[in-house]
């Protein structure tokens, strides 16, 4: 099966790559997704999605993630669960190197998406999983009744902190500004929660910890003074960065990581395409992913002349 010419593969399977592999199916195209984990992407670290239309009670990001896959399989997609290793974007076929061998295709989507951004303290990744987390959503309710404290200001610092002050007894919210990026929408919930305190214009300095995270010290940016909190748990949102490395070199790429790429979602190599969070652009929501993934399979079908 590995020496099958795909009409189109695509690396990722989140919204953006399930949406492609659902359009390009539809459409008639032989579609293979390969994904490393599980089907939805980031969408899976989401416990409650309500800005995606058609769930007017919100849904999980594991069941959104679920229900795209198997729509898009539903039409002939097929996937499979391997690691990509490296890729040969400009020869004819395309070759996609995997732990599975080598998968060759006219047409690749690269939807690859993003990662968590680390604080880059010393430290840091050692205490993952032993008080340090990213995702609120996946392991907050490992603190429940606990102190915990979030780190950011965006919309998913926001949601994170919001859940967490449902289930923990005390939640901190360190924040380099003095106000929150995050949409109207978590202001009045996080101000009004009692159990809440916020840590403006301060920055996280360093971890004290044994086996385990048990405080960190912050530092006020404006005054220099610094203060050790006691926690049992730190989620950190502060950004993603965008999964590219496998692409250095044959993709054009931005001074941010992301690969470039308009509307149109073509890249500089013809029949390769970027969709989801991982090309520039400049609103990142699931469902401006999934349109990125139908954009791309018009102009793959229009590359292959079907």
């Amino acid at each position: 099966m590995q020496n099958k010419i795909y009409d189109m593969i695509v690396i990722g399977g989140g919204p953006a790559g399930y949406t492609a592999a659902l359009y390009g199916a539809r459409a008639g195209l032989e579609v293979l997704v390969l994904e490393k984990f599980s089907a939805g992407g980031q969408m899976t670290q989401t416990q409650q999605i309500d800005n995606y239309p058609g769930f007017d009670e919100g849904i999980d990001g594991f069941s959104l993630g679920f229900k795209m896959q198997a729509g898009a399989e539903k039409f002939g997609a097929r996937t499979e669960q391997t690691e990509v290793l490296s890729v040969k974007l400009d020869e004819n076929p395309k070759v996609i190197s995997t732990d599975m061998g080598d998968f060759f295709a006219k047409t690749v989507v690269v939807a690859t998406g993003a990662e968590h951004k680390h604080l880059g303290i010393d430290g840091e990744d050692a205490l993952i999983g032993r008080g340090v987390g990213y995702c609120a959503a996946c392991d907050g309710m490992l603190f429940r009744g606990k102190t915990v404290a979030g780190v950011g200001g965006g919309n998913s610092a926001a949601a994170d902190a919001l859940l967490l002050s449902k289930i923990c007894k005390k939640v901190y919210v360190i924040h380099r500004r003095d106000v929150m990026r995050a949409e109207k929408i978590y202001h009045e919930p996080l101000m009004q929660a009692e159990n809440v305190e916020f840590k403006w214009n301060c920055t996280v300095e360093d971890f004290v910890a044994d086996a385990k995270l048990s405080a960190v010290v912050i530092a006020d940016k404006l005054s220099g003074e610094k203060e050790t909190l006691t926690l049992d748990g730190l989620f950190i949102s502060v950004g993603r960065s965008p999964v590219t490395e496998l692409f250095r070199g044959q993709l054009d790429i931005d001074a941010q990581g992301y690969i470039v790429a308009d509307e149109t979602t073509r890249t500089n190599i013809a029949g390769v395409y970027a969709v989801g969070d991982v090309r520039t652009k400049v609103v990142r929501q699931i469902v401006t992913a999934a349109a990125d993934g139908a954009v791309a399979v018009h102009f793959a079908q229009e590359y292959i002349g079907i």
